[in-house]
Order: C-alpha cells, then structure tokens, then sequence
C-alpha cells in the first residue's frame, strides 16, 4: 500500500462562501461512494482527513468541501488555487457503495451538505443507470447556494421517471424562495429539512412512496441520519447488515 502522494489543485469552483468543489490533478481507479484520505504538509507531518470523491472513477479526482471555521484542515483547504499542493492516499477506503445495496426497485439517495459527493460518484460512473427502476437524488441545504452541482442534478433528470433530483431549503427566509422559484424552475425546491418534508409527507409525494421495494442511502449531517434512522425504524424499516439485509444504510460526515 503506497503513502500519500504529492498532487495539484486542477480546478476550484466555489459555490458559495465556505462551500467549494476542488478538483486535483489526479486519478485513481476506486467504487464510487469510498473516500479518500486528502491533507496539507504542515512542517514535517501532513494534515489529513477523509473526504468522498464526487468524480467518476479514473476522472481527475473531485471532492465537495465545506469550509470548518474551527478545524485544523478545511480553513487552509480553503486558501488554496490552482497550481498548489495537496497530498493524497491514492488507497480508496469505505463500503458506503452500491455494492452494499441489496436488490431493490427504487433508491432513495438522501444527503444533506457535502454528503451529496458520493451520490455526484454514482451518477457520473453510469452506476444508477440500468439496476434501479427509479432514483431520487434528494439534497437538503439552508439555502439556495449551497445547492451545489444543481444545474448538473437538473439536466439529469430532465421530467423523467427514471431519475428525480429533489432539492430542500430549510433556512429561515427559504420558504419564500422556494414557492417564487416554482414558477419558473423546472425542479423547485421544497420547503424545510429533510426530516420535516417526510414529517408532513411532501417528501414522499414529490418522490413516491418508501416501501418494501425501496432502499435508502443517508450521508451527511449526522444528526439528519440519526433522526431519519429513527423515522424508518418506526415504520418498521431496518438498518441494512450483510447477514440481515435491511433497507437503509447510512455514512456520517464529521
């Protein structure tokens, strides 16, 4: 197993403040869903943490970040241009794949943040696009900004059944934005968290119905995993394990 590996900054796109899409110089064969460790050198040690590629595998590496104030790695992640050095561990790690989800009709893909980034994997490689009778590609931010990849998201799921990419804006003044935007959007956001939306089943009507014929992904915010986990156990739904398929599973960022 190799070391960390010096490498590029290709391309930063930034979304909002605090929210960019770094693209680095290299590739790496890996299952989309598994992670990679990215750091900084600071004086003899580098600086490392886990982040999920969003690129294809064998594209130029891509990783969504959210900037932590008070974390040691994301503020200086955040200083970076094209042209600079960022080390990588070209091992990919993680089992949140689709390798792991059992036969089923429809995928739920439910991220909050920077959890979208191993969903953006999936639908790059082609992975969603002749298992599953239908995919939802839900996202849930504060706000409009932070929808990042939407115009991607959108075009791949142009009024087809097959994909559904459905936004959620939970942020104090999102509510307005997301009943103006429903007039000339083409996909316009619902109003409110992840939780809340399946609370009042508007997410269920936007998506179809969770049965015995689905499967839900959960990845970012892990109280958003913790407080969902609890909603499908409730209606009887399990965990998914090896021995005991189930029919969610999830990964927690920070």
């Amino acid at each position: 197993m190799s070391g960390p590996t010096s490498s590029r900054v290709l391309e930063r796109s930034d979304w909002c403040e605090g929210l960019m899409t770094l693209t680095l110089d290299a590739s790496a064969p890996f299952v989309p869903g598994q992670f990679f460790n990215v750091g900084l050198k600071s004086g003899e040690t580098v600086l490392r943490r886990s982040y999920s590629a969003a690129s294809a595998p064998h594209q130029s590496l891509q990783f969504l970040l959210s900037e932590v104030k008070s974390g040691e790695l994301t503020p200086k992640l955040f200083q970076l241009g094209a042209g600079d050095e960022v080390w990588l561990d070209p091992q990919p790690l993680g089992f949140f794949t689709l390798n792991e989800v059992p036969e089923t009709k429809r995928l739920w893909l439910v991220a909050t943040g920077t959890g979208l980034g191993p969903y953006l994997s999936m639908l790059r490689a082609g992975a969603l696009d002749t298992r599953f009778e239908q995919v939802n590609i839900i996202h849930g931010v504060r706000d409009l900004a932070q929808l990042a990849h939407r115009e991607e998201l959108t075009h791949a799921a142009p009024g087809t059944t097959k994909f559904q990419y459905i936004p959620l804006l939970s942020g104090p003044t999102q509510n307005k934005i997301a009943s103006s935007l429903s007039i000339s959007e083409p996909i316009a956001p619902l109003p409110g968290r992840i939780t809340t939306a399946w609370d009042d089943g508007s997410l269920e009507r936007a998506a179809g119905p969770f049965d015995q014929d689905c499967h839900m992904l959960l990845c970012g915010n892990p109280h958003m995993i913790e407080d969902m986990s609890l909603r499908l156990k409730s209606r009887g739904f399990e965990k998914h394990r090896r021995r005991q398929p189930g029919h969610f599973n999830f990964e927690k960022y920070w």
